[in-house]
């Protein structure tokens, strides 16, 4: 079973193991930082959903993908942990990993559909503190579509417009 199949990915999850939290070691020189606020909402989270994706550690417990999951464990005093084991990774390829996971998450939102989903969301009455939004977020994607008349420092000063310089002759074009 461990022999690779043609046009499948590698899948680590098919070993997940059930791991005492001590064992896992926070990689040293991990870049992405976790504020103690985001920690208490990924355990707010866990403590919804559960545990719903397994740490990534290298052989030796060293943390390669899960450090804030890890943090918000620790925070709920859980115990033990599933953990994807990345057999055979050289020590650069974890490295990698521990920015690529990072970084390539990284994406924009749909602000709109955000919106209806937020909203729709809120007209359930679901806790909207578990999904790591702040209030000031969740009111400006509410408020996005309102429009309302500018003020006249919205329009600009049109006594201050720079003067139209030809591109041909470089001769000043009089402003009407």
């Amino acid at each position: 079973m461990d022999q690779p199949v043609k046009n499948a990915p590698q899948w680590p999850a098919a070993k997940v193991q059930l791991w005492d939290i001590e064992k896992l070691i926070p990689y040293a020189r991990n870049a992405k930082q976790h504020s103690a606020t985001q920690v208490a909402q990924l355990a707010a989270s866990m403590r919804e959903w559960g545990f719903t994706m397994p740490v990534l550690a290298a052989e030796d417990g060293t943390i390669i993908a899960g450090h804030g999951r890890v943090m918000a464990a620790r925070l709920l005093e859980w115990e033990r942990l599933p953990v994807m084991i990345a057999k055979g990774w050289t020590d650069a390829q974890r490295r990698a990993y521990v920015l690529a996971d990072n970084r390539l998450a990284e994406s924009p939102w749909d602000d709109e559909l955000l919106a209806v989903e937020l909203d729709a969301l809120a007209s359930d009455k679901f806790d909207m503190s578990l999904l790591g939004f702040t209030n000031d977020e969740m009111d400006a994607l509410a408020n996005a579509g309102e429009f309302g008349p500018g003020s006249a420092g919205d329009q600009g000063d049109l006594s201050t417009l720079q003067p139209i310089i030809c591109p041909h002759c470089g001769g000043e074009v009089p402003r009407k």
